[in-house]
């Protein structure tokens, strides 16, 4: 309630200052990481911020402010900066303040987890102890672990705007991750393992570090594959660091700024008919789900790409008035904190599961290659052309079967032909909190180019 009141007095102060339209968003958060090596505790960081932002339109200029004083005063204070700094700006046509479309915030449950409080700081520590003895438990051949990570966040927010959008909501959430280092003689390979939820308890310290055992055994003794253009099974990590980076190209501030390679491109064929790449704010388990989005407009699913079909681009208030032709927002206005103004971003991605087991993905492929892990996507990706060449780690496919253990190898292709090859993708798809909120099963790629021995 105390947020409630301080979005609604920055509110009314901003109007008072001059502001012919003003939007304010407070937030309270609160959250830890943790960071065990070697049975010990690391790093151990607890911290919080709270404050509220202000946005104040006057004509086609808009300026912004923030600050953690929550008093009368203070809020009265902020929001004369944010008018003042709305006088001095570059005039904008499409600068205005978002317009409510009508609908009321829906109601999702479990965003806020109440046991995260009943963990104090010395359980947390025990629980990030166990993901590490788990995985060197798990197999004799892990000689050590990197560090291991906990991470967890409690967060309330208000927002209120002069066009009248209001809201309130609270989240929690909480993952754990670690690499583990499996070695055999001279060979030495890495593995990750990690888990999400809204609290520790839905984190399973023996699955995580397990995970991450397995995965670094089961590439021991790997070797170059041979160069060919082949089909390729990405398992559900690297599946989502691709979508995750597709989904920013699918941000109507790329595609307007001519960098994205699916601009202008609506309604087209972009993918083979396999995929269906939805962003969904309202699924109860995604991390970035939410009531309403940066700008107090109620949340939705916008489907991105329909069957191979690019359906749709995501869009915050300022880049739909910029589209223009009737283009509304899709409820996309993303925000870090309080401290920055919101701009145009993804929620939760996801994938859609196809009817293929894992196994059965691997039978289509044939001869092939299984991705467990790539590096330097972001920097491997050209934005503008869609091209990528990246280094990777995995496995080999003969036969229709998992084979011997490959690395020192990269995969290329542009993300045009990389959408239309997908051939097929897995039943079950599973969360990665990595680079964003994707949820995804591993995708066959009928052909990329691989470049080994």
């Amino acid at each position: 309630m105390e947020l409630t009141d301080a979005a609604a007095r920055a509110l009314d102060a901003a109007s008072a200052a001059g502001a012919e339209g003003a939007e304010a968003f407070a937030q309270d958060s609160s959250g830890r990481e943790i960071r065990v090596f070697g049975g010990e505790v690391e790093s151990l960081t607890d911290g919080g911020e709270r404050g509220v932002g202000v946005r104040s339109w006057i004509g086609g200029r808009v300026g912004y402010a923030y600050g953690t004083d929550l008093s009368d005063e203070g809020v009265a204070n902020l929001a004369a900066d944010s008018v003042a700094a709305a006088r001095v700006a570059d005039s904008d046509e499409f600068a205005a303040p978002p317009e409510a479309n009508g609908a009321k915030p829906s109601e999702i449950p479990g965003l806020f987890d109440p046991r995260l409080a009943d963990w104090s700081t010395e359980r947390k520590v025990e629980l990030a102890k166990a993901v590490e003895a788990a995985a060197r438990a798990a197999d004799g051949r892990i000689e050590g672990v990197e560090t291991t990570v906990y991470v967890d966040e409690s967060s309330r927010v208000a927002i209120a705007s002069s066009s009248g959008l209001r809201g309130h909501a609270e989240a929690t959430s909480c993952y754990a991750f670690l690499q583990a280092i499996a070695a055999d003689g001279e060979d030495k390979q890495t593995g990750l393992g990690f888990g999400i939820g809204r609290s520790p308890d839905s984190l399973d310290a023996q699955a995580i570090g397990r995970e991450a055992a397995e995965r670094a055994a089961s590439l021991l003794g790997a070797s170059k594959p041979p160069s060919r253009t082949c089909p390729v099974v990405l398992d559900e990590t690297v599946a989502a660091s691709f979508f995750g980076f597709i989904g920013g190209l699918l941000c109507a501030d790329a595609t307007q700024r001519g960098r994205s390679p699916f601009a202008g491109r609506l309604g087209e064929a972009i993918a083979a008919g396999a995929l269906t790449l939805t962003d969904d704010a309202l699924d109860p388990s995604g991390l970035a789900s939410a009531p309403f989005d940066g700008e107090g407009i109620p949340r939705r699913q916008t489907t991105l790409i329909d069957a191979g079909k690019l359906a749709a681009y995501l869009h915050d208030s300022y880049t739909a008035r910029r589209e223009g032709g009737g283009t509304v927002s899709t409820a996309s206005a993303s925000r870090s904190s309080y401290r920055a103004a919101p701009s145009v971003g993804t929620s939760n991605l996801r994938v859609a599961a196809g009817t293929a087991s894992f196994d059965g993905l691997v039978r289509q492929a044939g001869e092939g290659m299984y991705v467990t892990d790539v590096a330097g996507l972001h920097s491997g990706v050209n934005p503008v052309s869609g091209t990528f060449s990246v280094g990777a780690t995995g496995r080999l496919i003969e036969g229709g079967e998992l084979a011997g253990a490959a690395d020192e190898f990269t995969i290329a292709s542009n993300l045009d032909a990389m959408l239309e090859a997908v051939a097929a993708t897995g039943a079950t798809a599973r969360w990665v909190p990595f680079g964003g909120s994707v949820k995804t099963p591993p995708v066959l790629i009928g052909e990329m180019a691989v470049a080994g021995a």
